[in-house]
């Protein structure tokens, strides 16, 4: 095979497979990654430190002799309401739409792996290559426009002119010869966000600070998952009820009003058995259903999972990332800020203050401090 013959039947494998898109790009420097150090030095990372690995930078340097990387893209848009159009129940939170079924490392590792392998069987084990799921020193993001499956959006997604920006990504770097999908004469994908600014304009605490320039320090999904210890106060009002990333970019897209949805079950909402508790008094009426689901959880339930029941749930699902103390952490503050709202039960604001006196004398000290500050808002 040829190389241009080699890319045309990874691609057929890999939708064979059930990715909803795939392409080739070389193992080149992009300019995108040139404005790297810039943004780095900025402090737009925050505390995540591996985004300074140099390897970073260049596809290439992530691994010795990459002369392709494959690009393979599936559909994770479920067919529940966005964060935008779903209730405005206090007593219920929100978990980001990519975090309520299986975790996409592993949904989508298992189909990158089952490619390489189909590859070895066709091309020989004379090449080498390796498959990151957001797991890797690469840019998947970057790599993906130059594959040809989108463009980068003010919101720093990519977006896809058919399936919109709800896409997971995952890449293979190989020393295989492919041929690009996007030929060098050819051009790459238009960026069609054109004069809109809504995903800027409705981001809650500003993280997008310029078209295509995102302040990870700013931004609810790294305040709730990546960030370590106290959430910065000025933060917290704005968060709302979220408790796992945020979606509201996305959401409010106009590339994602029509966006296909997914029927895969990895990516439908999770449901199961909540642990038997009570919240507060022996008195007080239950306020809780027996079973739950990742789509729109009771926070009040999220605040009081022990450590153990954190593990149980979310095994096997991408809110491991957050850990147990920052899942009740951000519950804390979802608390604070439902509490401030009108229209809650009363009954179920007494109890929600029992939970979160309780949590103020916890052990762990940034759970103790948002619980105060929640208390605070009442």
């Amino acid at each position: 095979m040829n190389p241009a013959e080699k890319t045309a039947w990874v691609v057929a494998q890999a939708r064979a497979l059930g990715m909803d898109l795939c392409g080739v790009a070389p193992a080149d420097d992009y300019p995108e990654l040139a404005h790297s150090e810039e943004w780095l030095a900025r402090g737009y990372a925050g505390e995540m430190r591996y985004l300074h690995d140099a390897r970073r930078h260049s596809p290439a340097a992530a691994m010795d002799g990459a002369r392709s990387i494959i690009v393979c893209a599936l559909n994770y848009n479920s067919p529940q309401p966005y964060s935008t159009e779903a209730s405005t129940d206090p007593v219920r939170g929100w978990i980001s739409r990519y975090a309520w079924g299986g975790d996409y490392h592993d949904v989508l590792g298992e189909k990158l792996e089952k490619l390489l392998a189909a590859m070895q069987l066709q091309f020989g084990i004379g090449f080498t290559a390796r498959a990151y799921v957001d797991t890797g020193p690469v840019a998947e993001r970057v790599v993906a426009k130059h594959a040809g499956l989108g463009w980068l959006a003010k919101n720093t997604c990519l977006i896809n002119e058919q399936l919109g920006s709800w896409l997971f990504l995952g890449v293979i770097l190989t020393t295989l010869e492919l041929e690009p999908s996007v030929r060098a004469d050819e051009g790459l994908p238009a960026d069609l966000c054109g004069n809109c600014r809504l995903c800027i304009d409705a981001c809650p605490t500003g993280a997008i600070v310029e078209p295509y320039v995102l302040d990870a320090r700013r931004c609810i999904s790294y305040l709730t998952i990546e960030l370590r210890g106290s959430i910065p106060e000025e933060f917290r009002a704005p968060m709302g009820r979220m408790v796992f990333g945020c979606d509201i970019c996305q959401d409010v897209c106009p590339w994602n009003r029509k966006a296909p949805v997914t029927r895969m079950a990895a990516f439908q909402p999770r449901e199961f058995e909540k642990p038997s508790r009570s919240l507060g008094t022996k008195n007080e009426n239950r306020t809780e259903d027996a079973t739950g689901s990742l789509f729109a959880p009771e926070l009040a339930w999220l605040a009081s999972l022990s450590e153990a029941e954190f593990r149980g749930v979310f095994r096997g699902s991408a809110v491991k990332r957050t850990k147990w103390r920052g899942l009740v952490r951000n519950a804390c503050i979802a608390l604070g800020n439902a509490l401030a709202q009108s229209g809650a039960d009363s009954n179920w604001r007494k109890n929600v203050k029992i939970l979160l006196e309780r949590l103020a004398g916890s052990d762990e000290k940034d759970i103790a401090e948002a619980a105060r500050w929640a208390l605070g808002r009442l």
